[in-house]
């Protein structure tokens, strides 16, 4: 069995199968997008990791699947893992090790962790003689609802905009990094938002922040853009306050990768800037992103671990010497107080009268 994993194949971010028990699965290298379309084979563990940690694959739902799936397919087809899992007599400790292993690939992304947490309490209660056939059919399940939950998403999110903003073509868009198709398993967050408006004929523009250092805008989120036909532009991160200014937005739209009790939210670098200009500009500022980002045991962004890239990232797309030193974060924080609202696939979260999200409300009134 195959499964569906974008909107179409030029943007199809994975390709996972299950034939007679054992699974295979390769990822698109985004490093190499939009030039060149390559297919990469994850085999065991070690190369989900590898695949998250280089950032051939990025984007804080498909981090998750990616970990997930690459865990099925070395408990399957690997034959070093297979017999060492005929050599144990605890097969659940020993899974958990490489689930613990592959929660080391990045540290910022709460998904990923509430990926394995989930993970871990099924495979807790599921028998020692069927526990790999059950690790394998959550991983096909996590495929099939991060595309429905994302639908959600966008369908939220256009519904909101749109109650408010009445413009005859439809709402003006600005977003940074990327959230579609290629950063999940199919649709997007953010940019699923903007599709689902599309889809309306509601989009009257989107701009995208091409996203340095690693260009995520330029290389990915314009690609999506293009392929989709949307009326979209591409600009330099410096340039968001002169297009507000000058062009002008309904709202912003980003991802995110984690989300705290209070609101605060991390994603890429950038994100704190572009919310800044945009409460400046008076336009709104919307998170987008799937409910297990909102990570209720963490009181604010201060506790957020902020991941750090090599300076080599930054020299090499920067043309900048070769010896210089570098700060590079890969994400940021960007304070409650500059978000307008969080839309998840439960609906949307808006701030309460006092002004403040009540991230724990929501969670509660939202989990089973």
């Amino acid at each position: 069995m195959a499964a569906a994993t974008a909107t179409g194949d030029n943007l199809r971010s994975l390709i996972f199968k299950v034939e007679d028990g054992k699974a295979s699965f390769s990822v698109l290298d985004q490093l190499l997008l939009p030039h060149e379309t390559k297919y990469v084979p994850v085999n065991n563990v070690e190369d989900a990791w590898d695949a998250i940690r280089s950032m051939r694959i990025r984007g804080a739902p498909l981090i998750a699947i990616v970990a997930v799936l690459g865990l099925a397919v070395d408990l399957t087809s690997n034959e070093k893992t297979i017999q060492e899992i005929g050599a144990t007599d605890d097969i659940k400790t020993y899974i958990y090790g490489k689930m613990a292993y592959l929660t080391t690939s990045r540290p910022t992304a709460v998904n990923l962790f509430n990926a394995m947490e989930e993970l871990k309490g099924i495979v807790q209660k599921a028998p020692s003689s069927s526990t790999i056939d059950v690790i394998v059919k959550h991983a096909q399940f996590m495929l099939e609802r991060d595309v429905s939950d994302n639908k959600a998403i966008g369908t939220h999110g256009a519904d909101d905009l749109l109650s408010r903003h009445t413009h005859q073509d439809g709402v003006r868009l600005v977003t940074i990094c990327n959230t579609g198709s290629l950063a999940t398993a199919s649709w997007g967050t953010a940019l699923g938002v903007a599709r689902e408006l599309q889809c309306r004929n509601k989009l009257r523009s989107i701009a995208a922040l091409e996203t340095r250092p690693y260009n995520q805008g330029s290389r990915l989120t314009a690609y999506e853009i293009y392929t989709e036909k949307m009326n979209g532009t591409l600009i330099c991160d410096s340039m968001a306050a002169s297009y507000l200014k000058t062009k002008g937005a309904d709202a912003c739209v980003v991802g995110a990768d984690r989300v705290c009790a209070n609101g605060d939210t991390a994603n890429k670098i950038g994100t704190f800037s572009l919310a800044i200009i945009a409460k400046e500009m008076g336009v709104e500022f919307f998170v987008a992103s799937p409910f297990t980002t909102l990570d209720v045991e963490l009181e604010s962004g201060d506790k957020i671990e902020i991941e750090e890239r090599p300076a080599g990232e930054m020299i090499e797309s920067s043309g900048a010497p070769k010896d210089m030193a570098c700060w590079n974060p890969a994400f940021d924080v960007t304070p409650a107080e500059y978000i307008t609202g969080i839309i998840t696939e439960k609906g949307v979260l808006k701030k309460s009268a006092d002004g403040t999200f009540d991230v724990i409300g929501f969670v509660k009134k939202h989990s089973p």
